[in-house]
């Protein structure tokens, strides 16, 4: 809700209605207007300015996070009666050969298609905020911007080959999968786009004609809403053009840096779009934001001395990093200044047109804004505050609490609103502003607080564009992993054993896996087989019904298993032993979860007001999965059954704060908590944010480590056997035989793969009857294994804080220019360091040559052989700012929190496991500012296959929410390990650890079935299945190439036809086939029969359909007693001949035998299981 009544009351002042008239007036002054505002109210009197000027607004602050904080601000101000778009500076340095990131390049491009008078029209007028370094990168001009955009109605004449032209020429990059601003894709008749700005796009055609425009979901493909018409603008910022980049010098760069700039070069040659193609803004652009302003908009300045000052310090850092990077031989001599210089650029405008200063000047007009008095916590104060006030006063409070201080304030008798502010009184609103004001005008009592005064902080609200791109989900990332097969992976196939993929194959229809044939001897066919090499140079093809029997093969260590032998038994022995093997562990499990079930536990009361009150003090805004989470906690902490939960989420997704709501839930039960972490300065900075959350309420916390003294120790170990202990947080001090708990209540575990074997058993002790909480960012295969075999509770967190932005991750040799560049780059924006070097010996020294790289930063240095008070110190200074850079060992590695610091840099990565790489990447990035990754290893050096692996996944798993992705990443490079104990390593090298554990989850669910956990249906449905049935028909059935051409997502399609349990998934399928790729050709409409016809075969559970010329055959294991055949041929209108075990009809001319065979199918009798 908007501060609307506010608001007004500032647009009827007489400051802003005087400059309201100066500029609305036919020939207005030019030069600057001064609006005197102090800092705290600046965003108000922005938003008053938008309000009383009815025109678009441009508001310039002197650094990025000013920009984004009052944009921010703005939102709420303004509410729906105006747009505010933030124009965000690029991830990019000057000089800086990065490609634009994504999502900042599609804001900025909306921005300039509204400017260009197109996109959401310009009938409404929008503020846009942007900082000094933002305003001055060079773009095309506007009426260039413009000439570039088209649009698209239905009806209109375009091919569709002409209109992927048209993307090509506008900077798009062709894809089969259009999920990112910038790509299109163009299947047939159907051309996906997806504009920088703008809602991705699909163009469905009839001849040359645009029949249907369809806004799409990037995430899942499917159509959202249809559409009139399509606006197509440009995908950059600058368009590929040769001629002015043709005074390029290449000669000076060093060999490693030459092969990038050559192919950019053919590429503008060729008008080729790419996408380092911002790089060269210096030559293809010619104007910037400012030149975009239309006649009638007003250009804001907020704190000009200050804006001037920021660009003075990006244009003398551009102007050094480009000495620097010529010097080095990076960037090629004559690459022309990306950016144009601010002040001019203001002068120009400000003898055009009249600017609005927004600074405090006394001696100048505006508002009489006076700063709001601080409570910092103290309620009392804060009430006898208000008491003062004149009852004709007005107090508007913009808090993340109303509940809470609403019921505060009614408990001491002050009556208050909620909502809209009134004239006079207290009225609370719930949103997020950085400080409040008092409005010190005689006319008015007008004060506004917010959560800053009065509690002396304030909640970090969502980003101004709501552009997230929602993290990749457990399914889908491992649907995708699986369907990321190259050729020559090594496979499983469940019923023939290990082999090695070599892609997807056409071929006659009558090749089924227990005949294979050549590939150099098939003819010409009908299907799509994916071809498997076995041992001896044997192939199969495998029918794509049987795509979901064919996964990844992960063994138990990084020896490649021997291919297995077609036309033996020794698959069928290996599978026996490890059905064995796993039968045993699975009643092991169930034993395991019986015994948990019939232990009694502690049900937890519901949520009490205190609860309330400490989740409302959260300095964030919940994602819906910590919702879901913190949900399924309480629910297992309210039953009776003892909770053990694994908790999943990405390095910084609010995992501890879910642990931080169930600890003070046990607490308020009169019960203890344990915490236990793998870290001593992870113990202190746990403790740290547990004492500032709960220091409002009566809850003792301690921490036990060796950052405490003997004597200290004792204390708290005599506190937690006497019970005033409530919470106590510690490494693996906190499991040892001395420490007694009166009343443990609940276990919270973090990162448990980091503790030993001897600490887990203890902790198996505790689980029996104690609720137990796993935190882990990157499963390790065993807690991963049990998550998915379903006998573990698991809950994850997949969706990335509102304003985080993926990781920018590079992996390349060490380069002292490359560091020093990554370490100014993160000074300049006051921004801090790790820089990682895992070897204790030799720190010293890497510490000295940051140094002298950097002689003006702040050094200090970081490692587990440091003594304890020392250490602390280091790390306590340098959360807090002291140092720039920490060069430290993998010290950093777990839950080290310092928002402030956002560039990582490990040295000799290759060294470390991916998971560890994974781990430090995620110290940052915690912030809402552009974080950077820089894996770094030895030049010259011949990395192992192995290291070489690790690098490319850290460096392509940057999505936010890859924990998933990089956990199953990590089975594969390095095997599944001692997964269930180590003598289990041979069956899972035996079999692949994807089959191990879908006969482990099998095993387990059966026994479930049988002791009566499962529905009726679902344990008849388990218990009856078996082979799938085997289809042998003459008839096409694949996706051709044609129709879907990449393969990679063929085979994903292939996957989730084979997969199809349902008729519901089939009917999905069909319908996102239709939309993705058009109306369904033959051989796509029998792949979708065959795979109806394969569920009713299971139902029924036919072995076997086969089709020859002249008839086609069913075969059971026996009849259906009491079958009606005559019946059936009644219905069915054919004679049918029975046997034992099958029935047989003549297949006659044409395609109607099909028909038939599907109907037949339907009515066989459904066969029941029996529970034996």
């Amino acid at each position: 809700m908007p501060l609307t009544s506010v608001l007004t009351t500032l647009v009827r002042h007489d400051a802003l209605r005087t400059l309201a008239k100066a500029l609305a007036a036919d020939t207005p002054a030019s030069g600057a207007l001064v609006l005197s505002a102090i800092s705290p109210a600046r965003s108000a009197t922005a938003a008053a300015l938008a309000l009383a000027v009815t025109r678009p607004l441009v508001v310039l602050t002197a650094r990025p996070n000013g920009a984004r904080r009052l944009a921010d601000e703005l939102c709420l101000w303004l509410g729906e009666s105006r747009d505010v778009l933030l124009f965000p500076e690029t991830d990019a340095l000057p000089y800086d050969y990065l490609p634009a990131g994504t999502e900042k390049l599609a804001d900025r491009i909306g921005i300039l298609r509204r400017f260009a008078g197109q996109g959401q029209g310009t009938s409404s007028p929008f503020v846009v905020v942007a900082s000094a370094r933002a305003a001055m990168d060079l773009l095309m001009p506007p009426a260039e911007f413009q000439e570039c955009t088209r649009r698209f109605r239905t009806g209109d004449a375009i091919p569709p080959t002409r209109l992927a032209d048209l993307c090509l020429a506008l900077g798009y990059e062709p894809s089969p999968v259009v999920d990112q601003p910038g790509l299109f894709g163009r299947r047939g008749g159907i051309v996906d786009v997806f504009p920088p700005g703008g809602e991705p796009l699909r163009l469905d055609f009839w001849g040359d004609r645009i029949e249907t425009i369809r806004g799409f979901d990037p995430t899942t493909q499917r159509s959202t809403r249809p559409m009139e018409e399509a606006l197509l603008s440009p995908a950059h910022e600058v368009l590929p053009n040769p001629r002015p980049v043709g005074a390029l010098d290449l000669r000076g760069l060093r060999p490693q840096f030459l092969g990038p700039f050559e192919r950019d070069l053919r590429h503008l040659a060729e008008r080729q779009a790419f996408p380092a193609l911002e790089f060269y803004r210096g030559h293809l652009g010619t104007v910037s934001l400012l030149d975009y302003l239309s006649d009638d908009a007003v250009l804001a300045v907020d704190d000009p001395s200050g804006v001037l000052q920021g660009a003075r310090d990006f244009e003398d850092q551009a102007e050094q990093l480009h000495a620097d990077l010529i010097d080095r031989g990076e960037i090629p001599i004559g690459l022309a200044r990306p950016y144009a210089p601010l002040e001019p650029m203001l002068r120009a405008l400000q003898d055009r047109r009249p600017t609005v200063d927004l600074r405090f000047d006394p001696d100048q007009p505006g508002p009489p804004f006076v700063h709001a008095p601080r409570f910092a916590g103290n309620v009392e104060m804060f009430l006898g505050h208000l008491s003062d006030r004149p009852a004709s006063a007005s107090t508007v409070v913009v808090t993340q609490q109303v509940e809470r201080l609403d019921e505060l304030l009614r408990e001491r008798g002050v009556s208050t609103r909620v909502g809209e502010p009134g004239s006079q009184g207290v009225t609370l609103m719930h949103g997020t502003l950085q400080e409040g004001w008092i409005l010190a005008d005689d006319a008015t009592e007008l004060e506004l607080l917010t959560d800053s005064e009065v509690f002396g902080w304030t909640k970090q609200r969502r980003t101004t564009s709501g552009r997230r791109q929602a993290a990749v989900g457990t399914s889908q990332s491992r649907e995708q992993f699986v369907a990321e097969l190259k050729q020559g992976d090594l496979v499983v196939h469940e019923d023939h054993g290990i082999a090695r993929y070599r892609g997807l194959i056409r071929s006659a229809v009558g090749f089924t896996p227990e005949t294979p044939v050549a590939p150099q001897h098939a003819p010409p066919g009908s299907a799509e087989f994916l071809l498997l090499e076995y041992a001896a140079g044997d192939n199969l093809y495998v029918p794509i019904s049987q795509a979901d029997r064919v996964s990844r093969y992960i063994g138990s260590g990084d020896a490649a298993p021997a291919l297995t032998r077609l036309g033996t038994g020794e698959w069928s022995r290996a599978k026996a032993r490890v059905r064995r093997s796993v039968r045993d562990i699975a009643q092991e499990l169930m034993d395991l979860y019986a015994r948990r079930e019939a232990v009694q536990g502690h049900a937890y009361p519901p949520d009490t007001l205190w609860q309330a009150e400490l989740e409302a003090s959260f300095p964030f805004e919940e994602t819906t999965d910590q919702k879901a989470a913190i949900g399924e906690v309480k629910r297992d902490m309210e039953s009776a059954r003892p909770m053990d939960r694994l908790l999943v989420g990405d390095v910084g997704f609010g995992k501890t704060e879910v642990a931080l709501r169930a600890a003070f839930k046990t607490v308020q039960d009169g019960r203890q908590v344990a915490i236990l972490v793998p870290t001593t300065v992870l113990a202190q900075q746990h403790f740290n944010s547990f004492c500032d959350r709960l220091a409002p309420f009566p809850v003792k916390v301690e921490m036990l480590s060796r950052f405490r003294s003997e004597k200290e120790q004792r204390a708290i170990l005599k506190g937690l056997a006497e019970g005033s202990v409530d919470i106590c947080i510690g490494t693996h001090r906190l499991v040892q035989r001395d420490v007694q708990f009166k009343s443990l209540g609940l276990v919270v575990i973090d990162e448990e793969q980091r503790f030993g074997v001897a600490h887990k058993e203890r902790l198996k002790e505790l689980r029996a009857e104690i609720d137990v909480l796993t935190l882990t960012a990157t499963p390790i295969p065993r807690t991963l294994h049990m998550g998915l075999v379903g006998v573990r509770d698991m809950s994850m967190l997949e969706t990335a804080p509102e304003a985080r932005l993926p990781v920018r991750t590079h992996v390349a040799e060490y380069d002292d220019g490359m560091v020093r560049e990554a370490i100014l780059r993160e000074i300049d924006r006051s921004g801090q360091v790790y820089f990682v070097h895992n070897r204790v010996q030799g720190i010293e020294s890497v510490a000295a040559r940051i140094r002298k790289l950097v002689p003006d930063a702040r050094v200090a240095i970081g490692h587990g052989q440091m003594p304890e008070e020392s250490l602390e110190q280091t790390m306590l200074e340098f959360a807090e700012g002291e140092f720039d850079i920490l060069v430290c060992t993998t010290i950093i590695e777990s839950g080290l929190d310092i928002p402030n610091a956002n560039t990582l840099i490990v040295n000799n990565a290759h060294r470390f496991g991916l998971a560890q790489l994974y781990q430090l990447r995620g110290r940052v990035g915690r912030s809402r500012a552009r974080a950077y990754a820089y894996f770094l290893y030895t030049r010259d050096l011949a990395l192992t296959e192995v290291a070489s692996e690790r690098l490319k996944t850290i460096f392509e798993a940057t999505e936010l929410g890859a924990g998933m992705r990089i956990a199953m990443k990590d089975l594969e490079i390095r095997g599944a390990g001692n997964l269930l104990g180590a003598e289990q390593s041979g069956h899972i090298s035996a079999v692949g650890f994807d089959l191990y554990t879908r006969l482990l989850s099998e095993q387990v669910a059966v026994l479930r079935a049988r002791a009566g956990e499962l529905s009726p249906e679902d344990a008849a449905r388990l218990l009856s299945e078996g082979p799938s049935a085997s289809l042998d028909l003459p008839i096409s059935a694949f996706l051709p190439p044609e129709y879907v051409p990449d393969d990679s997502v063929r085979l994903r399609l292939y996957q989730r036809f084979s997969a199809a349990e349902s008729d519901s998934d089939v009917a999905a399928l069909v319908q996102e086939l239709e939309d993705r790729f058009g109306k369904m050709p033959e051989p796509v409409q029998n792949l979708v029969y065959l795979t109806s016809l394969r569920l009713r075969a299971g139902e029924a559970q036919v072995e076997q359909v086969a089709a020859t010329d002249r008839e086609v055959l069913v075969r059971l294991d026996r009849l259906p007693p009491g079958l009606d055949v005559r019946g059936l041929e009644r219905t069915l209108h054919v004679p049918i001949r029975t046997g034992s075990n099958q029935l047989r009809f003549a297949r006659g001319e044409g395609a109607g035998w099909m028909g038939v065979l599907y109907a037949l199918l339907e009515r066989l009798p459904r066969r029941q299981a029996s529970a034996a």
